[in-house]
């Protein structure tokens, strides 16, 4: 019984060659595909016909869309990149955040949010009190306590606050205004304006002209220090028959006021030396 004879090695560079030229080969292919792909997807029958818009847009236009986000686009069903057209989008005024979708073969479907204004933002610089004026400046804060930039004068018919405090305080200060607007209703007034200072000290303005100031500490404290003053101010004005100029109610064993035509007065005795907050 004869045996199969051994098969001989390759030799070491033969097989090496072999090798390089398998990958080679591969390499081909592959860019080949590449090419096809990159061909492909570039293909004008794949270019973007339609562009569906939903959800809120109320402060934009077909028109200002087109000025702002379409011309910014590139590429095609396949090729455009989402997150660029996403970002587009978001460049546009008004608009907060874009969702974007790819709609088989040749739309894209964009959902958008808008911002819907709560106030107006004017910042501050750092260790302003709550006095001072902030940077000449102005900006919005959307409902969410965002800070953003648009024309003002789509908002100029609309009566909003004016939270003027540091750079990332708008979330808390739109926070704080809701509170204390809750409170100034039943005075009849609203928070025209609320000041936060670099030291934590609040101070408030209504749209009758009165200017109280708040003092400093925890939100809920500042709160309830305000909600017991609404409380108790309407025996000083109805017992004088004035309004209200000013309030100080930093003073730690009660407030003092500045009534139209009278003199500031101390409703609330303090016993022994005055501490403010």
């Amino acid at each position: 019984m004869n045996t199969p004879a051994a098969a001989t090695p390759l030799p070491p560079d033969v097989r090496l060659m072999n090798g390089v030229t398998a990958l080679l080969l591969a390499g081909l292919l592959l860019a080949a595909l590449g090419l096809g792909v990159h061909k492909l997807m570039r293909l004008p029958a794949f270019n973007i016909r339609h562009i569906q818009v939903e959800g809120e847009v109320a402060r934009n236009s077909v028109a200002s869309l087109r000025a702002n986000a379409l011309s910014h686009l590139s590429g095609t069903f396949l090729s455009m990149s989402l997150r660029q057209t996403r970002q587009a989008f978001e460049d546009v005024p008004w608009v907060r955040r874009a969702e974007v979708q790819r709609v088989w073969p040749n739309r894209l479907r964009v959902r958008l949010e808008e911002h819907k204004p709560a106030a107006y933002w004017e910042e501050k610089a750092d260790g302003a009190d709550a006095g001072s004026e902030a940077s000449a400046g102005r900006a919005l804060v959307n409902s969410f306590g965002e800070v953003f930039e648009a024309n003002l004068g789509d908002v100029e018919d609309e009566d909003l606050p004016v939270l003027a405090g540091p750079a990332g305080s708008s979330e808390r200060m739109l926070s704080m205004w809701r509170q204390l607007q809750a409170s100034s209703a039943h005075l009849g007034q609203s928070v025209q304006r609320l000041d936060l200072s670099g030291r934590g000290s609040w101070r408030l303005s209504l749209d009758q002209g009165a200017v109280i100031e708040l003092g400093r500490g925890e939100e809920a404290e500042v709160v309830q220090r305000y909600a017991q003053f609404v409380a108790t101010l309407s025996q000083l004005t109805s017992r004088f028959q004035t309004p209200l100029l000013a309030a100080d109610l930093r003073h730690a064993e009660g407030y003092a006021v500045r009534l139209r035509g009278i003199s500031t007065t101390t409703p609330s005795p303090t016993k022994g030396p005055v501490k403010k907050r």
